[in-house]
């Protein structure tokens, strides 16, 4: 199938309200499984040894880092889920990635659209994994012991995002076995970081107003926080748990 061919049926994708529980069902299965599963006891030695980040689990629960999926050679169409999995030290902004983990990463979202079309960027973030459904966000913040997972369906992100159009406008009809140019993956992010998804602001807007409002207690910015929240839900409908360390259990977010 041509990039454009599938454009298109990923942009006129929508969801079926009566899904919309067995959607969750996935979403909460997908939540406690990377909570059992991945090491969150040694995220300090990771860290500081420098490990990617991006993984993809399979639809038989395998979970690989992107470069050992790509050197394994595994099927496009057995992909699942698309994940971050990322560190928080220190004090930088976090209310923004406790509260808000999608709104951080707008290249990773990408990643996971490219790697569902079946591009290839010849390092290690985009791969060809067509059967993707989900882009999961996990957070560690060590210090309290905590791992913020939230899960969203990655068609209905593209669709919010302006992704079929963006990739479209700037990929055209090349075939999806291709490997994406980097100045044209700079474009479509650059093209995607203009644009004003939250409540009339974009990624970085919203990324500031969420830290000034949080970390600076500027009570001024309620409304637009309000707003701003209001967006990010709707537009990526996220499934989110909370999972402490200590008593390996989820608490309420």
């Amino acid at each position: 199938m041509k990039i454009d061919e599938l454009l298109k049926h990923l942009k006129n994708v929508k969801i079926d309200e009566d899904k919309i529980n067995e959607y969750n069902d996935e979403k909460h299965e997908i939540v406690e499984y990377l909570a059992q599963t991945l090491r969150f006891d040694n995220s300090s030695h990771r860290y500081y040894h420098n490990y990617i980040y991006h993984y993809i689990m399979t639809r038989d629960k395998k979970i690989y880092r992107t470069q050992s999926y790509k050197s394994y050679r595994i099927s496009p169409s057995s992909a699942y889920v698309y994940i971050r999995d990322d560190f928080w030290f220190g004090n930088y902004r976090p209310a923004l990635y406790y509260y808000y983990p999608f709104l951080n990463y707008e290249l990773v979202l990408l990643n996971t659209y490219l790697s569902k079309l079946g591009l290839d960027d010849k390092e290690y973030y985009v791969v060809p994994a067509t059967g993707l459904k989900y882009v999961s966000i996990v957070v560690r913040f060590m210090y309290i012991n905590r791992v913020v997972i939230e899960v969203a369906d990655i068609d209905t992100v593209a669709a919010n995002l302006n992704l079929p159009t963006l990739v479209h406008d700037i990929l055209g009809t090349k075939l999806i076995t291709k490997y994406i140019d980097i100045n044209k993956y700079n474009n479509i992010s650059f093209q995607l970081g203009k644009q004003k998804f939250f409540a009339g602001y974009t990624f970085y807007e919203a990324r500031e107003i969420i830290t000034k409002y949080y970390e600076k207690h500027d009570k001024t910015l309620a409304k637009d926080v309000v707003a701003i929240k209001d967006a990010y839900n709707h537009i990526f409908k996220p499934y989110r748990l909370v999972y402490d360390l200590n008593t390996k259990q989820f608490i309420p977010t």
